[in-house]
């Protein structure tokens, strides 16, 4: 490969350009378990280091001895590269390569608000504007289930109001809905769910409101759903673009696919400059250790989510299997009801048969001693005229 840059062997500060203990630092690092080393050195960071879980701990280590890259695909560490006030242009040039237009992201927005009322307004991962006033939000989704369609329909939902509230507050009596942007939800996942799987042929999915008549009215909340795993698996030939490039970023993990990634794409220089940067943050890793902590709590915090809806999930359907039991049971205590009514119905007409029936017999008897009388009759009157 030709001007081959191994990133994650940038050189360090020496000498008198760094203090005497950030340079004995280097050099522990370049041993076995050099990070953990250092962290034995301050009880505190050492205790943060060993709360990680031993998945995350090995990544980590990875990361500081540069075997992997970061894992962007988790919150935190997405911010610290895409960060507007950090780095101005990287993430505008994310959404525009998303949007399929040129934007500007000119600021960062709080991620929790209120509205009006007082009401609160759901925590979003990144909420950014955008240059012409519109919004944006960017939510970083390990799990596709975690992220379904009801919650995405909340989230612009909840875009419109944010801004309605703040735009009505700075306008005033001169607020009309004219003054609404348009907001944008772009939902990256790493693992989508099934839905994703069945179209092959596409990992990016636009989606806003149209109207089955052909109306021509544009409503402002738009959709974009990338799948990372589908991206990956793409059976097709993936068309060289920014776009192309900067999923391919976010889906890195060595440095292998990074020397590829780079080699592909040498007129993206942000794609270099990102990885430099990484390069750098591997000398702080007290730095990535914050980051890496920051990640698991929100991993552990969406698991524990996920574990209560699951658990609701689990609830609302047994509940609901019970009240189905229940709902049978009714109907076949109404069914034996009615059951039993016909048959005591039938036992009624059985006993009138049977008392007919009696009656019956009871005349028939009777006919028959009549008869059997008269023929008694008929016979001593013929002996009387044989006589």
């Amino acid at each position: 490969m030709t001007n081959k840059r191994v990133i994650f062997n940038a050189p360090v500060k020496t000498g008198s350009e760094m203090p005497a203990q950030d340079s004995q630092r280097e050099q522990v690092m370049g041993e076995k378990d050099e990070v953990i080393l250092i962290f034995k050195d301050s009880p505190m960071l050492y205790g943060r280091f060993q709360r990680l879980n031993n998945q995350w701990r090995q990544r980590f280590l990875d990361f500081c001895r540069g075997k992997k890259t970061l894992p962007l695909t988790y919150d935190p560490f997405f911010k610290r590269i895409f960060h507007p006030d950090i780095h101005p242009d990287r993430l505008s040039r994310l959404v525009s390569s998303i949007l399929g237009i040129k934007v500007r992201v000119v600021r960062i927005l709080p991620s929790e608000d209120s509205l009006l009322d007082g009401g609160s307004l759901l925590i979003m991962d990144l909420l950014g504007e955008l240059e012409d006033g519109s919004l944006i939000n960017i939510e970083i989704q390990k799990q596709g289930y975690t992220f379904p369609a009801e919650r995405i329909t909340c989230y612009s939902s909840d875009l419109v109001m944010r801004q309605y509230a703040r735009v009505k507050g700075e306008r005033g009596k001169s607020f009309t809905y004219h003054d609404i942007k348009k907001v944008y939800v772009i939902v990256i996942y790493e693992k989508s769910t099934g839905e994703f799987h069945r179209i092959p042929n596409a990992y990016i999915h636009h989606g806003n409101t149209v109207f089955d008549t052909g109306l021509d009215l544009k409503l402002l909340q738009e959709y974009f759903l990338i799948a990372l795993d589908v991206f990956q698996k793409f059976p097709y030939p993936k068309i060289r673009s920014e776009q192309t490039a900067w999923l391919s970023l976010l889906t890195t993990e060595n440095m292998e696919d990074a020397e590829k990634l780079m080699e592909e794409y040498p007129e993206y220089l942000w794609i270099e400059e990102i990885y430099e940067e990484m390069a750098m943050l591997c000398h702080r890793p007290e730095e990535v250790l914050e980051l890496f902590s920051e990640a698991l709590k929100i991993l552990d915090e969406n698991t524990v989510k996920y574990m209560i809806e699951e658990l609701q999930k689990e609830l609302d359907e047994k509940v609901s299997v019970i009240d189905e039991k229940e709902a049978a049971l009714k109907e076949q205590g109404t069914a034996l009801k009615e059951r039993n009514l016909v048959i005591e119905e039938q036992e009624a007409v059985l006993k009138e048969q049977e008392a007919a029936l009696k009656e019956r017999n009871k005349t028939i008897e009777e006919r028959e001693a009549e008869i059997a009388e008269l023929k008694r009759q008929l016979r001593s009157y013929e002996n009387a005229n044989c006589l």
